[in-house]
């Protein structure tokens, strides 16, 4: 979709300077599902392969989210390698904020949405306020362009606390997820279509691309046993990384989403007052019909996440060490046994946090070897995976128990050889 240009009947700035935001074409959307998708997986690859951790990645990312910054606000005009590379930070550190909260704070993410929600609404009230406009086509000054990246930071974490919220509701695999904020968004097209205001029908379609772009993310890179197409983070992030690249460098040369400040003025589709109140009323049935439809899958029987305390199937065969570990690569074990016995020791440490950080190491690590492991003897994989989850459960109990926990580590750390 494309937001309408408001009359400039805004205010004059003193000081102006060229429109530093793309037009807001297809290639917009096509480019800004692509960041998000590459945004999550990367994250995800560098927290599990390189052993940096959650926070450290969290911290690694806001640096360069810093300097790549500083980079967009010196630019004189749009330039589309500045920009995107801008936005795929911004998810990735989204991402990883929200994260934090989830995984090492155990923030419920109903409260990491609202709270949220709540804070992108304040931002664009004082936007609002201050500006008289949300729309990107008056993004010619300084304080709009700072409005401007700081709502769409606030988006991705959003995206990202509402994604999950509703997986974990749900239980969908990321497969049957990405129907959802599909769905949600052709709906938002189609009101932008029948009159609904412009601006709004672009914030509402830019939150949900990040729930779209990270569960696509997820299905792709995830195992097949979990409903992905297993071609893991790496993978993944490198085929979406090219992609956005070879986007990129098509509307460097062909210019077809810069906004020319010298062009005839477009026509505004006329406003119609009457029209946008119905549609705010359509929007509003699309909300009941998507939250009725959440609280009907969440009531269906479904797989519980791992993070809550139902406790995992049980195994019902019990392998001896060599019994589990000898079909697999010894590499691949002593991978799994590192990061086992670094949680031990910080849980016997009392750092619950650093261990519920380092324990998504082994989670996403386990997942991505699965499609090349499981293959390979299905009985040990699987009890390995049910060891797993019992740590999992451990450690991400509402309330943990630090004699439970030590005893699931010991056991895994045992089957592991």
């Amino acid at each position: 979709m494309t937001t309408a240009t408001t009359p400039e009947n805004l205010r004059t700035p003193a000081r102006q300077m060229l429109n530093k935001v793309p037009e807001v074409t297809i290639w917009f959307w096509i480019i800004k599902i692509l960041c998000t998708t590459v945004g999550e997986s990367f994250a995800d690859w560098i927290d599990m392969n390189l052993g940096v951790g959650l926070v450290n990645t969290a911290l690694i990312f806001t640096a360069v989210l810093a300097a790549v910054m500083t980079w967009q606000l010196r630019t004189r005009r749009y330039v589309p390698f500045v920009y995107w590379l801008t936005v795929v930070v911004v998810s990735v550190t989204g991402t990883l904020y929200t994260d934090i909260l989830t995984d090492s704070q155990g923030v419920p993410l109903a409260l990491s949405s609202s709270v949220f929600a709540g804070l992108l609404a304040v931002v664009f009230g004082i936007w609002y306020a201050r500006e008289r406009t949300l729309s990107v086509h008056t993004i010619t000054t300084r304080p709009r362009e700072l409005f401007y990246w700081l709502a769409v930071l606030v988006t991705f974490a959003l995206g990202t606390a509402t994604g999950d919220w509703t997986l974990e509701l749900t239980g969908w695999t990321a497969g049957v997820s990405v129907f959802l904020p599909l769905g949600l968004i052709v709906a938002i097209i189609a009101g932008w279509r029948l009159g609904a205001g412009a601006v709004l029908s672009f914030w509402l379609a830019y939150i949900l691309t990040r729930p779209l772009g990270a569960n696509l993310g997820d299905w792709l890179g995830s195992p097949g046993g979990d409903g992905g197409l297993g071609l893991g983070t790496a993978v993944t992030s490198v085929l979406f990384l090219a992609a956005i690249l070879a986007t990129v460098v098509y509307l460097t040369v062909s210019r077809s989403d810069v906004i020319e400040t010298d062009a005839p003025a477009r026509t505004p589709r006329p406003a119609n007052p009457a029209r946008e109140r119905l549609m705010l009323g359509y929007y509003a049935v699309v909300a009941v019909a998507t939250a009725a439809l959440l609280v009907w899958a969440h009531q269906q029987p479904h797989a519980a996440p791992a993070g809550e305390d139902a406790a995992p199937a049980p195994v019902t065969v019990h392998l001896t060490p060599a019994q589990a570990t000898s079909p697999f690569p010894p590499a691949e074990i002593a991978k799994f046994r590192t990061i086992t016995a670094d949680t031990l020791a910080k849980i016997e440490a009392g750092d619950q946090s650093a261990a519920t950080t380092r324990v998504r190491d082994l989670e996403t690590a386990w997942d991505d070897d699965q499609s090349a492991l499981e293959p390979k003897n299905g009985r040990s994989w699987h009890f390995l995976d049910s060891e797993i989850d019992q740590v999992l459960t451990a450690l991400r109990a509402s309330s943990p128990d630090k004699a439970a926990e030590v005893k699931a580590l010991d056991a895994l750390l045992t089957s592991l050889g």
